[in-house]
């Protein structure tokens, strides 16, 4: 494997890349129409793409290919991995509201 250290590219270093989309403000349409179903869906759909991206750049780089760069790889897995995180945290604050609700007293 060669171990070359390529730069970073200019798309990998945009702020906005890292940042996590944010929900349209109470006055959009996307926001009422879709829900907070439809929007942990879409998570969902993002931290898996997001996922499956990771591995195939790990695939990549274990397989040697020159067009694919260390940096750019561990990049991807940070990513996929706080994505992973911060879906995991708002499924259990769902399944904790859910238990709360449901032990309470009527």
């Amino acid at each position: 494997m060669d171990a070359r250290i390529s730069p970073l590219s200019s798309q990998s270093l945009n702020p906005t890349s890292l940042q996590m989309k944010r929900p349209a403000s109470a006055g959009g349409a996307s926001a009422v129409d879709g829900g907070f179903s439809g929007n942990f869906k879409n998570a969902l759909k993002e931290v898996s793409a997001a996922q499956n991206e990771a591995t195939r750049l790990q695939t990549q780089v274990q397989l040697g290919n020159p067009a694919v760069s260390l940096e750019e790889t561990m990049l991807s897995m940070q990513k996929a991995q706080i994505g992973f995180q911060a879906t995991l945290n708002v499924r259990n604050r769902m399944v904790q509201a859910y238990t709360d609700i449901m032990n309470m007293s009527v």
